[in-house]
């Protein structure tokens, strides 16, 4: 192993090969970066251009194209509000409020080293811990991925601190959505109202884009001007150095973020858009001041850049040793494997050891890469963004967007479901119900729909078909694990009623000291 991860070593230092991961890191950013355009869209129309290239190279070029394109989903998140890819939606929920302080270089230097730290993370993860952790992950059945939706799901309680009940009146309305279409095990056709565009189900992109941008779209030209606090921060005291030191000196959040990120990669079909909204979640409830979460919280986007980033490595190790693809992009680099007569599994680390370590320190590669790009891509954008005119932003977004609904399946119908979803989400944020209770609720719908009926029918045998789900052992720690995450929020709000209203200014002002 460490003689093949030797010359794995050897083989990225090469300039063609620096040169190859800088290309495919920088073209992975510009395509998250553009709504609609995910990292899955864009590994599958590279491909064929890695068809003339040896193995190697080519595999390495799509590994820095989907580690920087996870990556560059932040930019829009952070300063239009609209998540460049599903992985970026945890993203937005206090990307876009720090930029509406005029924060958001403190931001996009939060992400830039939040997915720097995750893509590390599960890259070590990878290399060091690959066979133990693709065994677990094959524990997982049915059942567990219905527990694994659930506990999802319990996060409606963190973000819905102002009212529980709205809260749950989003999630109800994203999980409606979510069953629109053809039945996942079944094959039912439900609420298409005779029209067959709809029996894929509400694509995700153009309802995220609807749910998140468009409501911002509608505000900026209703007020004809940018909220009151949104300003360039480029005079900033903390200055570049400072804002990065920061962000490193919260090594709990990083840590934990990119963990999760990795541990929710490995499980087959969950991906980037499950881990950030559960390492949200858990940076939320590991918070002293967790009201600060959806208001500007730089935690926030630490905790979703971390775990998206750490799914990449994460991702590739059930896909590189059986063969099981763990997110929707490794499954396109596990087609070109095969296509090179590269089999997953012992075998391959054996007979193509250096190939193999070459592309996987590649992905690190890309990850430090991305910190000195980043920051000086990141902060360009961000300055020509706050200098654009509100009479130039708001078609410019409107454009994008609409660019970006149409990109997924070359549909005109799918910009309507964007714009009518886009008219419902304001109108429900202006009676106070957010759209990110609706993004959870169509996100994990079909995985919690899929898990019980799978679970049930795999159960077919047995007296009670529905006891399964409480009986597994890893069953019951998720269980324990919904059950600690729906009743944390209250337990908190409990201990800040005790806290004595005179130490509230003090508590307050420790706050912006450390910030």
């Amino acid at each position: 192993m460490f003689e093949a991860l030797g010359q794995g070593l050897l083989a990225n230092l090469a300039p063609s090969m620096l040169l190859l991961v800088l290309i495919g890191t920088l073209s992975g950013m510009a395509l998250g970066a553009m709504p609609g355009l995910s990292a899955t869209m864009g590994v599958a129309l590279l491909v064929p251009f890695t068809f003339a290239m040896d193995p190697t190279p080519g595999l390495v070029l799509l590994g820095a194209f989907y580690m920087g394109a996870i990556y560059g989903g932040a930019f829009t998140a952070i300063l239009v509000n609209a998540p460049g890819t599903p992985s970026s939606i945890a993203t937005a929920f206090d990307g876009y409020p720090l930029t509406r302080q005029g924060r958001s270089e403190y931001a996009i230097v939060g992400a830039t080293m939040g997915s720097f730290v995750g893509g590390i993370i599960g890259v070590v993860a990878l290399i060091f811990l690959a066979p133990p952790l693709a065994s677990f992950s094959l524990r997982f059945g049915p059942q567990e991925y219905f527990w694994i939706a659930m506990f999802g799901l319990t996060i409606i309680a963190s973000l819905a601190s102002g009212s529980l009940l709205k809260g749950l009146i989003g999630g109800l309305i994203g999980l409606l959505i979510a069953t629109i279409g053809i039945a996942p095990v079944g094959g039912d056709v439900r609420f298409t109202f005779g029209d067959p565009m709809l029996q894929g189900g509400v694509p995700l992109v153009p309802a995220l884009i609807g749910l998140f941008t468009v409501p911002e779209v509608i505000r900026l030209i209703a007020l004809r001007t940018r909220d009151a606090q949104m300003a360039d921060d480029s005079g900033q005291k903390a200055g570049l150095f400072g804002m990065v030191k920061d962000v490193l000196g919260r090594p709990v959040n990083l840590l934990r973020s990119s963990l999760i990120g990795t541990a929710v990669g490995i499980l087959p079909g969950a991906g980037g858009s499950v881990a950030n909204l559960v390492a949200y979640n858990e940076a939320k409830r590991a918070s002293k001041h967790p009201e600060t979460f959806g208001k500007g919280e730089i935690d926030g986007v630490i905790a979703s850049e971390s775990a998206n980033n750490g799914t990449v490595g994460g991702g590739f190790i059930p896909t590189l040793t059986l063969g099981v693809p763990g997110t929707p992009p490794d499954a396109i680099i596990l087609g070109v494997l095969l296509l090179h007569g590269l089999r997953p599994g012992a075998e391959l680390f054996e007979t193509s050891g250096t190939l193999v370590y070459t592309f996987i320190l590649a992905l690190a590669v890309s990850a430090v890469m991305m910190v000195p790009v980043g920051l000086i891509a990141g902060r360009g954008l961000q300055r020509g963004v706050m200098a654009l005119p509100v009479r130039y932003l708001a078609p410019s977004i409107t454009v994008l967007s609409i660019i970006g609904a149409y990109a997924i399946r070359s549909s005109v119908f799918d910009v309507f479901i964007m714009l009518a979803l886009g008219i419902v989400a304001y109108l429900l944020q202006r009676v106070g119900i957010g759209g990110a209770a609706i993004v959870l609720g169509l996100v994990l719908g079909s995985i919690a729909e899929t898990g019980l009926v799978q679970g049930i029918l795999t159960s077919s045998g047995a007296d009670m078909p529905w006891t399964t789900f409480f009986t597994r052992p890893i069953s019951l720690v998720l269980i324990a694990m919904c059950l600690i995450s729906a009743v944390w929020p209250m337990l908190q709000k409990r201990r800040a009623q005790r806290t004595p209203p005179e130490a509230a200014p003090a508590v307050a002002a420790d706050r912006a000291e450390n910030d």
